[in-house]
């Protein structure tokens, strides 16, 4: 199973890199998770530079995609280059989750038609004005599509896609990881109970 995360210029790296480590805690044959950006390098918001693993096009056809945020997302759905890429993008195929900001980029492909979204409180306005009801809660997940709002919130989409292709014990094993030692059980009940509500059967390779 492959998930890609949508890396752009300007990323949050807490968005992102967050995101990558927890779903990088599932050891398994075949597992893998990668960056993935419109160019070979992007700088975030605080100017810490990445390389990409893959590009936009691959992306698309990975099993899971996480669209990132970042100061520029405004940016990068006025590009055409950048978006004609994304439209390969399809949940009736794979599981797309946008954080923060990247709920915007899903908005602005069409993807959110009739579905809620969960944003940060800045990208808030324009997530509504691209005609897209915006809840008040850190996740929300329909079908395969699923979107948080804060940059701790990528905890939770990351526990969903983890438990969408690979089972909610293994969910469970990477938050508990990955959460502070005293506090691993109060932090693996959060994410459940955000996330949970919202699981469909585990997708199958």
């Amino acid at each position: 199973m492959h998930t890609a995360i949508l890396t752009f210029e300007g990323y949050n790296e807490l968005d992102s890199l967050i995101a990558l480590g927890i779903l990088n805690r599932v050891k398994e044959p075949g597992w893998q998770v990668s960056i993935a950006g419109p160019a070979p390098r992007v700088r975030s918001m605080n100017g810490v530079t990445i390389d990409a693993t893959i590009d936009l096009v691959e992306a698309c056809a990975a099993d899971a995609v996480i669209v990132g945020s970042g100061s520029m997302t405004r940016e990068v759905v006025e590009n055409p280059s950048i978006m004609n890429a994304l439209r390969r993008l399809d949940p009736a195929r794979q599981l797309l989750a946008g954080q923060c900001s990247g709920a915007l980029v899903l908005a602005k492909l069409g993807l959110l038609t009739d579905v809620p979204a969960c944003t940060d409180l800045t990208t808030k306005p324009w997530v509504v004005a691209a005609g897209v009801e915006v809840l008040n809660q850190p996740f929300f997940a329909c079908g395969n599509l699923a979107t948080a709002g804060g940059c701790l919130a990528s905890t939770y989409l990351a526990t969903w896609v983890i438990a969408r292709l690979h089972g909610l014990d293994g969910a469970k094993e990477a938050m508990h990881y990955v959460a502070p030692v005293g506090e691993k059980e109060e932090y693996v009940e959060r994410a459940l109970r955000n996330v949970m509500p919202y699981l469909e059967p585990a997708l199958t390779s």
